[in-house]
């Protein structure tokens, strides 16, 4: 990581001379303005260095789509502009592009108020009401991905069909079958570690070409920033090498899917100790952790859109797939939603709903948002599962984008924890998803119907 003194003697001498200021947008992708680094280091005693965006930014879709209906930004508000304003403890180099520095930032609307909409004040909204409670919430995100021989712009004329994997066979924990792709890996460990982002491993996953590169656990927000960083990076690395690579949850149906387990526990503010492993017996849980738990459990289903945001996001929700289908926990269990995993200072609960398309920023929110509804309703959970959840009675994870937006609408939990306005924007971006895709003819539509009906 960088300071502000740091960073002026780098662009005195010349070793960096654009600074990317940048936020995340509703999917999780960093966007926002290469600035001259002199520019950058003399604007930061006048107004902070920050740079002014168009709103739309939060109002379009996957394709950079303008989506009519949002109340925040609109043709009728006339999409104007907010302020990016610099979170100068998220300052770093980019060490895998020439000469640049990245600074993440909040944003800011005419009024100097945070907008409320945005994935950055989403969380913090979250951070805020845990902080109430006299807690920190601190997160880890496993983050896997599909690495392919072909460069990105190959991919694209193919029309992103019938791609190389980078491993012909299955690679989980797979020593030989990861050198293979080392080239690249490597120089994501190298090249996060060099950004400041704490990597504790890589490893071959349960598909073809299929990685995870893990990043140790961060307090909340810390560990969203590096989440986006290292999401952003890894294709841009993947691209400096002439290959190419996916967080798509469901590349391929016969393939597995790729998820974001999200590991999650409380701190007490004021002694700095996790407040999840019971004091008597460290390997217990306290009642703060089974209330926690009870409210991740409570809210799974009608959170999911935070978590499955996409139509294809469902997709890999199948059993005997190493997604989740069950709503339940036990200790040590995946085929379940969650786990309950370590024990002491390091016991945690780990998510397995979320996938690896999830915007990090509003998957941690929506588990803060499940986690303290069950601490403020004292929630316990039901008892562990044994054995298969895929072939349990217990309640399901909603299997398609339309089922996810008919609960999210219906939560009163969303709707009080995220706020009035954030909750509608989510719902009409996820509406405006399902739209789109009703609006496409697909190839599976055209194989089966244009000569047969």
């Amino acid at each position: 990581m960088l300071n502000v003194e740091e960073l002026t003697e780098l662009v005195a001498t010349g070793e960096v001379d654009t600074v990317v200021v940048a936020f995340a947008d509703m999917q999780g992708r960093l966007v926002g303005k290469r600035v001259v680094a002199e520019h950058f280091v003399a604007e930061l005693p006048r107004n902070g260095a920050a740079v002014e965006c168009c709103d739309y930014l939060l109002a379009v879709d996957v394709d950079m789509v303008v989506l009519e209906g949002f109340r925040f930004s609109s043709w009728e508000t006339g999409y104007g502009d907010f302020e990016c304003r610099p979170d100068l403890s998220t300052l770093r180099l980019v060490p895998w592009l020439e000469r640049t520095a990245m600074v993440l930032g909040d944003l800011f609307d005419h009024d100097g108020e945070l907008v409320e909409v945005a994935p950055r004040s989403i969380l913090r909204r979250q951070l805020e009401r845990a902080g109430e409670l006299g807690y920190e919430a601190r997160f880890g995100t496993e983050l896997e991905f599909f690495l392919f021989c072909e460069s990105a712009e190959e991919a694209r004329a193919k029309g992103f069909r019938d791609l190389t994997p980078s491993s012909p066979y299955i690679i989980d924990y797979h020593l030989l079958g990861t050198t293979r792709d080392e080239a690249v890996i490597s120089k994501l460990r190298s090249g996060m570690l060099a950004a400041g982002l704490p990597v504790e491993n890589s490893k071959g996953e349960a598909g073809r070409g299929q990685h995870e590169l893990n990043l140790r656990f961060a307090d909340a927000l810390t560990m969203a920033d590096n989440h986006a960083v290292y999401k952003n990076g890894a294709r841009e690395i993947a691209w400096l090498e002439d290959r190419c690579l996916t967080f798509m949850a469901k590349p391929a149906f016969d393939d597995a899917g790729s998820s974001c387990h999200i590991h999650s526990s409380l701190w007490d503010t004021a002694n700095g100790r996790s407040v999840m492993a019971s004091q008597d017996d460290g390997n217990a849980p306290s009642e703060v952790f089974r209330w926690f738990l009870g409210g991740l459990l409570a809210t799974a289903a009608e959170l999911s859109l935070c978590f499955a945001p996409f139509v294809n996001s469902y997709k890999r929700y199948q059993p005997g797939s190493w997604a989740p289908t069950a709503i339940g926990w036990d200790t040590d269990n995946r085929t379940l939603g969650f786990r309950v995993v370590g024990h002491g200072q390091a016991m945690r609960v780990e998510s397995r709903v979320p996938g690896s398309d999830c915007n990090p920023y509003v998957a941690e929110a929506a588990m803060l948002a499940g986690g303290l509804h069950g601490i403020q309703n004292r929630i316990e959970p039901p008892e562990p599962t044994k054995g298969n959840g895929y072939e349990s009675d217990l309640p399901r994870i909603p299997s398609t984008l339309v089922e996810a937006i008919e609960l999210f609408d219906g939560s009163e939990v969303a709707r009080s924890a995220f706020g009035e306005e954030a909750h509608f924007h989510l719902l009409h971006m996820a509406r405006e998803e399902w739209a789109a895709f009703n609006r496409t003819v697909t190839d599976w539509e055209l194989r089966r119907n244009f000569e047969q009906l």
